[in-house]
């Protein structure tokens, strides 16, 4: 599980720490910084999926120009830190085995000519004892160089008790961190791997849902079992879980909490024609309601369980604004299935959202991992403070409740007057 990401010199944010739980919720007004945040992580998973930095800021595109990865939003000079050179993102995960560790990214744009991203510092960190797994930089920076490695980055392996005793070096490339290079060295230790490969892992097995009901409303191909960012294959998604009866019962379950239908049943009639998959729901009264007539939200409500419920679901999710489309009244069962399915299956959630009634529905645990973004007053930066520890947080909560907090700004408000100008990214 990922415990905090720290930004540093990463768009908007000079030195900032976002903390995480099972659940995170991330509030703050428009244009604050919180899609910013959602950023950060498509830059982890760029990581965790093997892509050159050129990939992962630019876009991957495969076989006639189909679009595999979405660019990060933002040119090179927007990416770091107005003024900055390089920008730099600080991963702190535990659960991966005995010991937590730590993920050191810095990245830059190249002088001269060429203005692709580089990597110019990596460092892979046990934190349980003073150990360091790994470190590199450009070798122009190392007292020992071999002809031929201007162009690579150099890895060193390092020990400690104390006294750190380097080890090893080889030669990794400088364009894509070297955390998914070290697989393939030859000098390289097998518990090193081992560590470098589960966090590799960690940062590919996220999702980013857009949901969009117009693509969960169309047929899918069989065989279809990994829902699309856009909510795509929801129909042989939700097949796949409703093949396992006990799935199959809880799935009902909550679609008939989740929405007014009150459902016994779901259907997958295949077109005879196209040969895909369509969904159709099946109420008690023997009223059938297809895809095509389903309402957006009751949709958007069976795509998060297909996500949730799924019997090989991603480690961690990023929704933005996961309140969209829903009716209010029904935002307490989310949070009720969000906190039920993080707690037990050890999937994480982090959500972006304005709404006031989400606020005002969450439980102590949720409000724990509870984060605003916000824009200080005169300043281009924005920093990230955890909800529970603004001053008077907790009591206004318990006599006005979160929401009218944020509905009525205090929260950017109370930061302005702690923070001022003077305000430091939370360590």
């Amino acid at each position: 599980m990922i415990t905090s990401v720290r930004l540093r010199n990463f768009k908007n944010f000079a030195d900032e720490t976002l903390r995480l739980g099972p659940f995170t919720v991330i509030v703050g007004a428009n244009a604050s910084g919180k899609s910013n945040v959602r950023d950060a992580f498509r830059f982890l998973h760029g990581i965790g999926r093997g892509y050159t930095l050129a990939d992962t800021f630019g876009g991957r595109y495969g076989a006639g120009g189909q679009v595999e990865w979405e660019r990060i939003r933002g040119a090179g000079n927007e990416i770091i830190r107005f003024g900055e050179r390089s920008f730099m993102i600080v991963t702190e995960l535990e659960g991966l085995d005995e010991q937590p560790a730590r993920h050191e990214i810095e990245a830059g744009i190249a002088d001269g000519s060429r203005r692709e991203f580089r990597v110019t510092k990596e460092e892979l960190v046990r934190t349980g004892r003073p150990e360091t797994i790994y470190t590199s930089h450009p070798p122009g920076n190392d007292p020992v160089r071999e002809q031929g490695d201007d162009e690579r980055l150099l890895l060193r392996m390092a020990k400690g008790g104390g006294q750190r005793r380097l080890g090893e070096r080889v030669s990794v490339r400088p364009d894509q961190p070297a955390l998914t290079q070290i697989q393939g060295a030859q000098r390289v230790i097998r518990t090193h791997k081992d560590k470098a490969q589960a966090i590799v892992d960690t940062f590919a097995n996220m999702r980013f849902l857009d949901l969009a009901p117009d693509r969960m409303r169309q047929p899918s191909f069989p065989g279809q079992t990994v829902l699309g960012d856009g909510g795509e294959n929801l129909p042989t998604v939700l097949q796949g879980i409703c093949a396992d009866e006990g799935r199959k019962a809880i799935l009902a379950e909550w679609t008939r909490e989740l929405t007014p239908m009150d459902v016994e049943d779901f259907d997958f009639p295949v077109d005879p024609i196209t040969g895909r998959v369509q969904l159709v729901v099946q109420e008690t009264n023997n009223r059938r309601v297809s895809a095509y007539s389903a309402s957006d939200g009751t949709l958007r409500f069976l795509a998060m369980l297909a996500a949730l419920l799924g019997p090989d679901p991603a480690r961690l999710y990023f929704f933005e604004e996961i309140d969209n489309g829903l009716h209010p009244s029904r935002l307490h069962l989310l949070l009720d299935l969000i906190e039920t399915q993080t707690a037990k299956s050890g999937i994480q959630v982090v959500t972006t959202t304005h709404s006031p009634e989400l606020l005002s529905m969450m439980g102590d645990w949720t409000f724990g991992s509870t984060s605003v973004v916000c824009r200080l007053p005169d300043s281009a930066d924005s920093i990230i403070r955890p909800v529970s520890k603004i001053p008077k947080a907790a009591e206004l909560r318990k006599s006005q409740g979160p929401g009218r907090l944020l509905a009525g700004g205090w929260m950017e408000t109370a930061l302005a007057f702690t923070e001022g100008d003077d305000a430091e990214g939370s360590k």
